[in-house]
C-alpha cells in the first residue's frame, strides 16, 4: 500500500502533501488544464477532503515496476454517489509526480465540478500560503 493511500485513508492532508513531488502535475476529472506544482495540488487535495464524504479506496492496481498505481475509490457528494480512480506515477524518489483523477458517472462529475468550484477561491488562497 502506498504512503499516499495511507495518508488519504487517515484524512491527513500534511501526509498527503508529503507524498507529492515539488514538480507534480495534477489532472482534474473536470478541468482540461493541468495544475502543475505541489502547492496547488496539495490545496486541491485538501479541498477534495472537504467535499467527499464516506471516501474509501476499494482496490489498488500497480504496474510499471511499482512506479504506477491506480487507486479505485467510492465516495459521496451529498446524495450523489461517486466512483473514481486516482492514477499515480512515482518518481525516482518515490514521490508522486503525476496525479490524474477520473470519476463516473456524469452526475458525479457534475456534482464534483460544482462542489470544487465552490472551494476554488479557498484552494487558490491555500496554494499561495
Amino acid at each position: 500500500m502506498t504512503s499516499f493511500r495511507k495518508a488519504v485513508e487517515a484524512r491527513d492532508p500534511d501526509a498527503m502533501a508529503a507524498a507529492l513531488a515539488e514538480n507534480v502535475v495534477f489532472r482534474s476529472p473536470v478541468a482540461f488544464k493541468p495544475y502543475p506544482g505541489k502547492a496547488i495540488t496539495a490545496a486541491i487535495l485538501r479541498g477534495v477532503l472537504r467535499v467527499f464524504e464516506d471516501f474509501r479506496y476499494v482496490r489498488e492496481l500497480s504496474g510499471g515496476e511499482g512506479r504506477d498505481h491506480a487507486l479505485v475509490f467510492e465516495a459521496r457528494i451529498g446524495d450523489t454517489r461517486v466512483e473514481g480512480c486516482d492514477f499515480l506515477h512515482f518518481d525516482d524518489d518515490g514521490l508522486i509526480d503525476e496525479f490524474t483523477v477520473m470519476v463516473r458517472p456524469l452526475s458525479a462529475a457534475q456534482a464534483l465540478s460544482a462542489a470544487m468550484a465552490a472551494q476554488f477561491d479557498q484552494i487558490q488562497r491555500e496554494a499561495l500560503n
